[in-house]
Order: C-alpha cells, then structure tokens, then sequence
C-alpha cells in the first residue's frame, strides 16, 4: 500500500528542486486502471495533452489550472473534477500535488475496418 502524503511529500520536493518544476510517480498500475501523484512548483506547466478515456484529478495541495479548448477550471486541494474527454494542460497556480486516476481502456468492443483494396470483379 502507498501512503499518498509520504508520495506527495517526496514529488514536491523533486518538483522544487528540478529545472522544469515537475515530477510525477505511477504507483498503482491494475488492468486499465493507473494512478500517478504528479508534483508541480507553482507556475510548471503540463503542456496540452491528449485525454485518456476517462479520467479524474484530485488535488491533494495547492491550487491547479485545468484548461482545455471549452473550459478552464481552478480546483484546490480537497477538490475533484474530470478530466475533460478533449486535448487540455494543467497549470500549477502554486505549488500542487494532484491524484491523477484514469483508464486506459474501455470495456466497449473495438471496430476493426478492413480497408484494404480488393480486386474489382470481372
């Protein structure tokens, strides 16, 4: 078992004493599902990324920035949102540890198209 306050602890300080005020840890990795305490010096920046399936952050300490191309929100420790299902950055307002939780997969079936050309009949 993890103690997320000795991780939260730890990634700051990493993230205080690293050149690009960031560092993060994947401690639970179960089927799709991942959790990761990301650590940010206030003003670091997450630069736009693209969304998992499904995902939520949790701050855990100090004040973020979650913006995407329709939204930004301000979350503070205590605070959980989703994680919207579009391209989005995170910005640490102050310094911040947050609880990423997302899923890399979904239960729903894949659609495979075959588009490949195939001989005109004669």
């Amino acid at each position: 078992m993890d103690d997320l306050t000795r991780l939260a602890d730890e990634h700051l300080a990493t993230a205080l004493a690293a050149e690009h005020g960031r560092s993060a840890h994947l401690f639970l990795r179960d089927g799709p599902l991942r959790q990761s305490v990301i650590a940010l010096a206030g003003g670091a920046r997450l630069e736009e990324h693209e969304s998992p399936p499904a995902a939520s952050l949790q701050v855990l300490r100090g004040e973020v920035r979650l913006h995407s191309a329709k939204s930004e929100l301000t979350l503070r420790a205590g605070q959980l949102a989703p994680v919207p299902r579009e391209r989005h950055d995170l910005t640490a307002v102050s310094d911040a540890v947050v609880l990423l939780t997302s899923v890399t997969a979904t239960g729903e079936p894949v659609v495979v198209t075959d588009t490949r050309r195939t001989p005109a009949a004669d």
